[in-house]
């Protein structure tokens, strides 16, 4: 067919093109869908992110505001050419890599075009201008620090890095190794591929919390809209209408039938020609409504003879969590000193800056998905449940992921795509809107806690009671996980010698609510914190030197009986912090003697433990490496990189394990036919279960090549690769095997290891006592804060983090991770609350900005786990954990007043200010 559209000319990347165009299009498309440009990311079509940042003659610009009439005539330059139009472009993305400023990435071509933008005209800017040149650009990954300091080191001439030598990669602080297509916009994400004759899918979504509907013509509907191919509805559904992420709670359908349960639940999938679909008017779609009255709330679900949610679920309870240790409520009874409070959270949004996208085709009797997901072999059970299908029969192949945080653990649009192909025959495609993203995918749980702590006059902590209630909406998720991690951690890492902590997920009409970076723990960390540091002002005990004297030992037992050894660093983290907590105690002090104007000042501080991997359940990671015959390793690795830099650190320790250069490795990422399993990307378990796995691989390669040298495996060996052979040294004999000559298994292989690693843990009983994790992380951080108390407003003016990491396998990668946990701990505390049905769009969702983030200063302890990849504990939850209670033990200190429900926004600290003013006059 002809393209009527007006053909528009402008340089682009230094190059002048012609290229059809509709004027009023976005430039984004024009960029990404006519010609090819992929590396400016589309995160929002509003302006809001800045992922899709371009240059116009020069000047940075959102590409999705810009219609592509506008550069007629202009000049164009996207990430793909600015290492040629830009004279600092070239620094620029070396000192990416070279900072850790990439993570997941799919900010990075945006970041670095404002940056670049502001180096050309001014080659030595202060920081407040590189602060304001990239303010448009959003990051949920990075915490923004580790990019301002690689833009600042801009100006230095790149020098290429050295690579570890064999054996020494572990704790080396080597570049990324996927970093390189990060920073010139080659990684492919979900949006970024589109097979040729590929269809287009738009789901019908519920306009209410709660609804029944009817369908009406749907033949009729099809036969009116040219290019529109076909309706699906829950009739379609080969197999099973249900997925979910825990099976035995698996109950929420790839349509609904008959009532939606929440506010954006698909009902309906429209397909066909991406012209047809992209100009429909669902608005015209023939489904009736009818409203019912909906819970909205946790009192509204469990009020006596509520309608159930679902009618298998008794009270609207999905699950009750439990563990109780001595007699909580006796001990308190005895407390010399007691402190309770209610403490209230918010659902927060995920709001990574790739929205959920992806496309399915069928193969034969197979079907494959490619799409962005945390979670590869999950995805692959559920589809194949849902198709009515063997797994075998399913393929998933991830993209990159543009951010995850728990949320891409869930199946998005990957049953609608799946469902549309089997049936078609035809590739089909899904892009999710920024609207769709908010309004449909899971949320951090909203939570309400009461919680009673005791402790002795001498300042020992004596008992605590905890009963949590967690909103998890319409449907399951990881409802169940929330609901027995809390009670496992709500203690904090301290010795209690009576506990009792309760806790219910909750089913309301609202969206689901799943993982997000710490599975409930955060919003304990909230509650638990806050009351400690009441204690210690109860007592008259230092805040920082109560947590020291009450953290656990190795040879204490935790609230659910488990006497951890080796590894346990909490103490470490509280004590590293004591040089910076008087100092910011003393400066604080000094400023609120000598202001005289609204601003005050103060410092807070908390810690945090996690326990890496699932609660009390099976939890193995498979790894495989090859030697190929030309002396290469293949490292088949299937944990999914979403930023956190698994592909990288697994490398490091599969590389040491073996002896060989981290160089000679090739790796397989994460796809179901080609890499063993090796679990979701959460819980802060790859680090720790997959890289276990990696050491046992290689060490078990490594066993082969001796035996295959005829080596002692007790000897000093030194393994040297070169194209096509091996050299074994042993003391002053070599032995140098010749690769081409052996033997190769089905994979072309001369040599491979395959190796599992899952967790010792053991099934907690009635009362939760047992061993729900073999590792815990610990950390603790400590806020700096500056209030405004005539207006409300908090500045975070420092964050010193505080980890034991066990051992930092990339001290720049964990660094990164502390720091972007610490900009969403700041999110939680201080700005973030997503109101289903309200604010679906990164304009009225806030999330921290550059300019909302202070210098962050990172501790990393290496108080080594036994049982973790030389000593290596996760990371990834830990980081934000302890952010959020800091802050609000910090505006309680530099103010007197206690924010029990959170964010503290502006107008809720004015408000807690001005009725502590009433209550002392």
């Amino acid at each position: 067919m002809l393209d009527s559209r007006p053909v528009l000319g402008f340089t682009l990347n230094g190059r002048p093109v012609q290229v059809p165009a509709d004027p009023a299009g976005r430039l984004t498309r024009l960029l990404r869908d006519d010609l090819g440009l992929t590396g400016t990311k589309v995160g929002c079509d509003a302006g809001d992110c800045g992922a899709c940042t371009v240059l116009l003659d020069d000047a940075p610009v959102c590409g999705c505001l810009v219609a592509a009439g506008q550069v007629e005539g202009r000049r164009v330059t996207t990430i793909e050419g600015l290492p040629a139009q830009s004279a600092t472009a070239s620094r620029l993305q070396s000192a990416f890599l070279r900072h850790g400023a990439a993570q997941c990435g799919i900010c990075t071509p945006g970041m670095l075009v404002a940056a670049a933008a502001l180096l050309d005209r001014n080659p030595e800017p202060e920081e407040a201008e590189v602060m304001d040149a990239i303010g448009g650009v959003l990051c949920r990954c990075t915490g923004y620090r580790k990019i301002v300091a690689a833009i600042l080191d801009a100006r230095t001439e790149p020098v290429a890095a050295e690579a570890p030598e064999a054996g020494r990669a572990v704790g080396a602080r080597i570049d990324r190794l996927d970093g390189r297509r990060k920073v010139e916009g080659r990684d492919v994400f979900g949006a970024d591929e589109t097979p040729s004759g590929a269809l287009s899918l738009r789901a019908i979504r519920s306009p209410h919390h709660r609804a029944r509907f009817a369908f009406g013509d749907l033949d009729g509907f099809v036969a009116a809209h040219p290019g529109v191919v076909r309706v699906f509805i829950a009739r379609d559904v080969p197999g099973e209408n249900r997925f979910g992420v825990i099976g035995p709670f698996a109950d929420q359908p790839a349509f609904a039938e008959a009532e939606a349960r929440f506010r954006g639940e698909a009902v309906a999938a429209v397909v066909g020609e991406s012209w047809a679909i992209e100009s429909l008017d669902l608005s015209e779609f023939p489904v009736t409504w009818e409203p019912l009255p909906a819970h909205t709330t946790i009192d509204a679900a469990l009020a006596p003879g509520a309608d159930l949610v679902h009618p298998d679920r008794a009270g609207n309870i999905l699950v009750r969590g439990r563990v109780v240790r001595g007699d909580a409520e006796a001990a308190l009874a005895a407390a010399d000193v007691v402190v309770e409070g209610e403490f209230e959270t918010g659902f927060v949004e995920h709001a990574y800056i790739e929205p959920e996208a992806g496309f399915a085709r069928r193969v034969g009797d197979r079907i494959e998905i490619q799409a962005c997901t945390q979670a590869p072999y999950m995805d692959r059970d559920d589809v194949a449940k849902i198709l009515g299908i063997a797994p075998e029969a399913v393929r998933i192949i991830p993209t990159a992921v543009g951010g995850g945080f728990g949320s891409k653990l869930d199946l998005s649009l990957q049953p609608f795509v799946a469902i549309a192909a089997w049936h078609l025959n035809r590739p089909v495609r899904m892009v999710y809107s920024r609207t769709e993203s908010i309004m449909t995918t899971t949320k951090r749980h909203p939570s309400r806690m009461r919680v009673r702590v005791g402790a002795t006059r001498d300042g020992k902590l004596a008992a605590m009671d905890f009963a949590g209630d967690f909103n998890t909406g319409a449907y399951s998720s990881w409802g169940p996980t929330v609901a027995n991690r809390v009670p496992v951690h709500a203690s904090g890492p301290y010795y209690m010698p009576h506990y009792q902590a309760l806790t219910r997920a909750v089913h309301t009409h609202l969206v689901p609510a799943g993982a997000f970076r710490g599975f409930g723990v955060p919003q304990a960390g909230v509650a638990q914190e806050q009351l400690y540091d009441q204690l210690a002002d109860r007592l008259g005990i230092d805040r920082l030197e109560f947590r020291i004297d009450n953290a656990l030992r190795p040879d204490q037992p935790t609230v659910t009986g488990q006497v951890l050894g080796e590894g346990t660093g909490i103490r470490a983290c509280l004590e590293s912090l004591r040089p910076h907590w008087r100092r910011a105690r003393d400066e604080a002090a000094a400023f609120n003697r000598a202001t005289t104007g609204p601003l005050r000042r103060g410092a807070g501080v908390a810690g945090m433990w996690y326990g890496c991997g699932n609660t009390s359940l099976p939890n193995p990671s498979t790894i495989r490496v090859g030697l190929k015959p030309d002396g290469r390793i293949a490292l088949h690795q299937g944990a999914v990189d979403i930023g956190q830099g698994s592909n990288t650190v697994v490398t490091q320790i599969c590389a040491d394990a073996l002896g060989a250069p981290i160089g000679r490795f090739d790796l397989v990422s994460a796809d179901t036919d080609l890499t063993p399993d090796c679990g979701k990307t959460s819980a802060s378990r790859q680090t720790f279960v997959t890289g276990k796995a990696a050491e046992l691989a290689g060490r078990d390669l490594r066993r082969a090549l001796l035996r295959l040298a005829n080596a002692g495996e007790g000897a000093a060996i030194a393994f040297a690769f070169a194209d096509g052979r091996v050299t074994v040294t042993e003391g002053e004999h070599a032995r140098s095997l010749d690769l081409a000559a052996l033997p190769q298994d089905e994979r072309g292989y001369v040599l491979a290891a395959e190796a599992t690693f899952d967790p010792p843990t053991s099934p907690l009983d009635a009362d939760g006592q047992g061993v729900p994790y073999a590792v815990y992380g610990f950390g603790a951080h400590m806020a700096e804060v500056e209030v405004d108390i005539e207006l409300g407003t908090v500045r975070v003016l420092k964050i010193t983090a505080a980890h034991d990491v066990g051992r930092a396998i990339n001290p720049t990668l964990v660094e990164g991770q502390i720091e972007g946990g610490a900009a969403q701990g700041l999110g939680l505390a201080l700005m973030e609350e997503f109101h289903p049905g309200r604010g679906e769009n990164l304009h009225d969702y806030l999330i921290p900005s550059a300019g909302d983030m202070p210098p962050v200063e990172s501790i990393l302890i290496e108080d080594a786990a036994p049982v973790g990849p030389f000593g290596a504990k996760g990371i990834g939850e830990q980081a934000l954990i302890p952010t959020a209670p800091a802050i609000l033990n910090a505006i309680h200190d530099a103010t007197g007043v206690r924010i029990r429900r959170v964010p503290a926004t502006p107008d809720r600290v004015r408000a807690a200010i001005l009725a502590a003013q009433q209550n002392r006059d």
